[in-house]
């Protein structure tokens, strides 16, 4: 008698999310080259082979942890550049928008910060070359705005006052865990206060 076929059985997409999650937290800890498909399966609890019934390879699995952090990263940051925001506004608003990213992808900026570089030569991930280029001009058009219009100093050296910005926004990823003491929110409003009290115009008279 013909053997009867084993029905095939559709991955669900909250499977596919707990997968990619666990691939994400082992990028972000070995760093992309050294990390193997086996190394996720074990994390993951299955075996290698089970592994590629989901996914075809590491590089896509990279590919939908980049590409769905950038994909709800750029929804609110182009939600804010829309809403006709002042230019401090709009600083306070993509600040804290990016305190947010960190605290739901804090693994993806993690892989973004340490691979991105590599992985935008492969043409598979031009997309990440692409967004760096759209989110300089973000946030530069946004610092131009603001010594055009007299809220930030004239004096400022306006793509060093980005990448000081960025760089600080960012690197919290190394150190931010969800569900600590303070919210996004919370982090967002201190840096906030830190970094806009140096580069925007006193209101006060001399005394």
């Amino acid at each position: 008698m013909p053997t009867k076929k084993k029905p095939q059985v559709t991955p669900t997409p909250e499977r596919r999310r707990e997968l990619l999650a666990t691939a994400a937290e082992v990028f972000a800890a070995q760093g992309y080259n050294a990390t193997t498909v086996r190394r996720i399966a074990d994390e993951a609890g299955m075996l290698a082979g089970s592994l590629y019934y989901h996914f075809d390879s590491k590089e896509s699995m990279v590919d939908e942890i980049l590409s769905a952090f950038l994909d709800e990263l750029w929804r609110g940051y182009d939600a804010v550049l829309a809403a006709g925001l002042g230019p401090r506004e709009t600083i306070e608003a993509l600040v804290t928008e990016s305190f947010r990213e960190i605290d739901r992808h804090r693994p993806a900026v993690a892989i973004y910060q340490k691979e991105s570089r590599h992985l935008a030569t492969q043409p598979r991930f031009a997309y990440l070359a692409d967004s760096q280029v759209k989110f300089e001009k973000a946030w530069l058009s946004t610092l131009e705005r603001g010594v055009a219009e007299g809220t930030f100093r004239d004096d400022l050296d306006i793509r060093l006052t980005y990448r000081f910005v960025r760089d600080t926004v960012w690197v919290a990823a190394s150190w931010y865990r969800p569900g600590g003491y303070h919210s996004p929110e919370e982090i967002a409003r201190q840096y906030l206060s830190m970094v806009l009290d140096g580069i925007a115009l006193s209101t006060q008279p001399p005394s």
